[in-house]
């Protein structure tokens, strides 16, 4: 059975939120002048022309509809929300006081007794859309309901966070959130009528669709492009959907018809749903909303009491004209990003003001009909810095607003212009575009300092910021297929993890230097280095990742040499094996044999695309050259399908890898490493580290559930160190991203100071002046 499509939960590069200028010939004049009359122009990779803050999908479609908008919620240099932005709060970061101000306040008040949540949102007044009308509540309302119309198919979760009455209306039934859907889940493989609602309603329709699409792949040049050699060897369309779908390898369609495959297959699946999604997205958990979908109507049929209709979200309420509330079941750290960090579209354009009355359950536009707020989509609109104005010949156009609440911007015309990443450096010197972001590779910083007489990345024709990504690179263990005996969490498990890891961990300086240069550093801890919630230096408990040994002693000294420490690996290693029952023999210095359940030789896969392209691939072939040394074997598959990779993740058959997370805005851990969300446990599927603790488990609950941050911070940090002390994961690198500005026209000392990951060059635009 292969796996048409793919979930890729790891992640080798996030975009960010970046400003290019493209500046057209200059004029004579003065700063003033040249702010009315050049256009400041943002170089880009190529937009899809979704400029909408609800439907947007792309990095860059969402930048080019940003830029119009203003968001309900400020944050900080660090992501912190500002939760008093009306009259500003001052953040301290990198030494010096910045003070934030947004458009609302955020009052957050936790019901222990009832487990309810209250998030009052109060818009400060007099925020102007850039026609003049007035942002207010009603608009906030109308954003809300359009995120949760059931016929809402943008990238806003904001429906899954559980507000009180979100479930019940996007059902129009009063008795869904009664109903224990997770034990409903439980009965299906004894309980008949709900297997058949799963069998009619989730595995018969995605099959039967799936038939169809095989059967469009030959007519689909990019399709081809990736099932070309299967459609060769199966020609035909129910024999290439068997080979697509068929629980049973054995299985022989050559001899029945089309029809006949299409039964005997969705027989095969029965009711099984976590199969069919292993099939179909390499996720077992990828079809669970729709059983629950499925199964939900029976459930609430035996509660045995008529369901009304659910005119409204009875946990989101219009307070006043400037104030809403918004209430959810139990607390959870990361609801109030999805809650408050929306982007205010104003209702009277992207609605209907005639189908609005908040009174009588009205909100802009037909239930379950976003044709309205859809047909905007390729012009956005908003209270932000700029207006939209036109995207033609590969350029948006965008002139400054004038009833910007934070000012009107300096410069009157901007243009983001799609820009090949060859062309970014260059346009930047020949000047036709004044700021831009080229990828933060070695020889690209390289190519950057041989324009600026100074040769470094700051000079006179270019300056250059570097920032965090969103992101890290790392290399992963799992714990159920690297381990001694039958239990993972043994002591003696983990000394094998960490033996290897110590090795892996040692290169990591070497491959992060050949490989990104200044664009990088090597990180200690499994978390991004643009988290508030990461370990710094500075504190006293900051430890280099796997430095001490089997003891608890230091590996390394200050004194040593790199080759010193390669050595001091090893010999660590060879400790920590031994702790772990491996046969060592002192005359040959090499290991002999291994414990029950444990081996002399691991698989690690790095997508490298069969060569060397990737960060650590010089990392991985020094370690693995230095195991050799004493007995261990790494087989290093480098396949030029990275599916080989991601298919054995998915399956639980992977030993060790290399790839990368992309991390969110607040730094919950739940998905990746609680042991609910091992593969194959029916949750996220995403914990491929197998790594199963309840202390662990019990950390990220503990996190998620409180609103203090320094709280935890801390819990995270003994979250972060048991990580370690598993052995499952090696965090390598933090890899930079780059923001480059022409030194000769932009007027540095108007743009943004103390650049970050969560605070962009875009977010004070309105101050930026041209020389």
């Amino acid at each position: 059975m292969n796996n048409k499509f793919r979930k890729f939960l790891i992640i080798t590069s996030l975009v960010l939120i970046l400003g290019l200028v493209f500046t057209a010939c200059t004029k004579p004049g003065d700063g003033d002048d040249k702010n009315k009359t050049t256009p400041l122009v943002v170089g880009y990779t190529p937009f899809s022309g979704k400029f909408s803050p609800f439907f947007a999908t792309t990095g860059y479609d969402m930048d080019a509809a940003e830029i119009t908008q203003v968001s309900l919620m400020e944050t900080d240099r660090v992501g912190g929300i500002i939760m008093k932005s009306i009259e500003g709060e001052t953040h301290e970061y990198n030494g010096t006081e910045y003070t934030y101000k947004g458009i609302s306040d955020i009052d957050i008040s936790i019901d222990e007794t009832n487990n309810i949540t209250k998030y009052t949102i109060k818009i400060k007044q007099g925020v102007k859309f850039s026609d003049g009308h007035e942002l207010d509540a009603d608009d906030v309302i109308f954003c809300y309901y359009v995120l949760a119309d059931s016929s809402y198919t943008g990238s806003s979760t904001l429906y899954s966070v559980p507000i009180i009455g979100m479930k019940n209306y996007r059902a129009n039934n009063s008795l869904i959130e009664s109903v224990d859907v997770e034990a409903g889940k439980a009965l299906i493989p004894e309980d008949e009528e709900l297997q058949q609602a799963v069998i009619d309603k989730v595995i018969k329709p995605i099959l039967t669709d799936e038939l169809e699409w095989v059967r469009s792949i030959p007519d689909d040049e990019t399709l081809m492009g990736y099932y070309g050699k299967y459609v060769e060897e199966y020609p035909e369309t129910k024999d290439l959907f068997a080979f697509f779908y068929s629980m049973d390898e054995e299985y022989d369609s050559s001899d029945k018809e089309e029809a006949q495959v299409l039964a005997d297959i969705i027989a095969q699946y029965g009711y099984d749903y976590e199969a069919l999604g292993s099939a179909y997205a390499g996720d077992t958990s990828y079809f669970v909303g729709d059983v629950e979908n499925a199964i939900t109507p029976i459930l609430v049929e035996r509660l045995g009491e008529e369901p009304e209709e659910v005119p409204n979200i009875t946990g989101i309420k219009k307070i006043d004209q400037y104030t809403i509330e918004v209430t959810t079941y139990g607390y959870d750290a990361p609801a109030i990003y999805q809650i408050a960090g929306i982007s205010v579209a104003p209702m009277h354009y992207y609605g209907d003001e005639a189908q609005y009355d908040y009174e009588n359950n009205k909100f802009g536009f037909p239930r379950g009909d976003l044709s309205i707020v859809e047909s905007k989509t390729s012009k956005p609109m908003g209270a932000g810095p700029y207006v939209f104005e036109k995207y033609e010949n590969n350029i948006i156009y965008y002139t400054a607003n004038k009833h910007y609440w934070k000012g009107e911007p300096k410069i009157k015309n901007l243009q983001f212009k799609e820009t090949e990443e060859k062309d970014k450096v260059t346009g930047i010197t020949t000047g036709t575009i004044d700021i831009t972001d080229p990828s933060g590779s070695k020889d690209r910083l390289n190519e950057i300092k041989g324009y600026n007489s100074n040769n470094e990345l700051s000079g006179n024709v270019i300056t250059t910021s570097l920032v965090d990504n969103l992101g890290y690179g790392y290399i992963g263990i799992n714990a159920y297929n690297v381990k001694v005996g039958d239990d993972p969490a043994s002591e003696a498990s983990k000394n094998l993890r960490k033996g290897l890891a110590t090795v892996l961990a040692a290169y990591r300086e070497l491959t992060v230097d050949s490989y990104y240069g200044e664009a990088a550093s090597v990180i200690n801890y499994p978390i991004s280095n643009t988290s508030w919630a990461a370990p710094q230096k500075s504190d006293a408990d900051y430890e280099v990742a796997y430095s001490k040994d089997v003891d608890g002693d230091p590996i390394y000294t200050s004194s040593m040499s790199a080759e010193d420490r390669y050595q001091a690996a090893l010999d660590a290693c060879v400790g920590f094996l031994k702790a772990a029952g491996f046969t060592y023999d002192e005359s040959s210095k090499k290991f002999t044999a291994a414990p029950e359940g444990a081996k002399l030789d691991y698989e690690l896969i790095i997508p490298a695309q069969g060569g060397d392209e990737h960060p650590s691939y010089l990392l991985v072939n020094e370690a693995a050259t230095a195991l050799e040394k004493i007995g261990i074997s790494i087989t290093i598959n480098n396949p030029t399908d990275s599916n080989v990779l991601w298919n054995k993740l998915d399956a639980m058959q992977q030993e060790i890898w290399v790839a990368a997370w992309g991390a969110t805005i607040d730094p919950d851990m739940y998905q990746v490493y609680h042991s609910s969300n091992i593969v194959g446990k029916g949750g996220t599927n995403s914990n491929h580290y197998a790594i199963d603790s309840s202390d662990l488990d019990n950390y990220i609950m503990n996190a998620r559930k409180s609103p203090d941050q320094a709280y935890r911070k801390l819990i995270y940090k003994q979250a972060l160190d048991l990580i370690l002390d598993w052995g499952v994961e090696i965090p390598v690198y933090q890899r930079q991203n780059c923001v480059i500005f022409s030194s000769e026209r932009v007027d540095m000392s108007t743009v943004t100071p103390d650049i970050t990951t969560f605070y962009g060059w875009m977010r004070e635009i309105e101050k930026i002046s041209l020389k």
